[in-house]
């Protein structure tokens, strides 16, 4: 497996890792109500806004496979609240038949990395509390549940899984 940036101008590209997002709310929010959420335009346009530096730092990960299939992607950018810097992992895909197989562990290793890199001291990532396999991956890397809230789209209760990084 290798794991590489996105490229940015690279339309297809910016399309599956859309179509991936929407893949990763129909499986924890279900059919109707995970497509409903977000037109596919406005995904693609969210991974545009990850590639732009004018809007935050941030990187769109491809994880592939096989040669060149792509078989899972992850989304990270450093963000800023009223205690400083932090990571956030905003979305993780892995294809169903390359899972269990280290893919998602691999991306989620290459987001911290980075974040250590830019010297953020801690990251997360938000997800549905129904979302049993990415609260486990998180949880096995060193995360604990550090809030919880409603999700004003859904009425989903949300969670939000951090931990502490060391830079040296």
């Amino acid at each position: 497996m290798q794991l590489r940036d996105l490229d940015p101008f690279n339309a297809d590209e910016i399309a599956l890792v859309a179509q991936r997002m929407r893949d990763t709310l129909v499986e924890v929010e279900g059919a109707e109500r995970g497509a409903a959420m977000y037109t596919m335009a406005w995904l693609e346009n969210r991974v545009r806004w990850h590639l732009d530096p004018a809007n935050t730092r941030a990187r769109v990960v491809l994880a592939l496979a096989d040669g060149d299939t792509v078989a899972g992607h992850t989304i990270f950018r450093i963000e800023h609240d009223a205690s400083g810097m932090f990571g956030l992992i905003s979305t993780t895909y892995v294809l169903p038949a390359f899972r269990r197989h280290g893919v998602a562990q691999a991306l989620l290793e290459c987001a911290e990395a980075w974040f250590r890199a830019q010297g953020v001291p801690q990251c997360c990532t938000w997800t549905s509390s129904t979302n049993r396999p990415l609260i486990g991956l998180y949880a096995r890397n060193g995360y604990s549940e550090a809030e919880r809230g409603p999700n004003d789209l859904t009425g989903t209760m949300m969670v939000r899984l951090a931990k502490g990084l060391t830079t040296s």
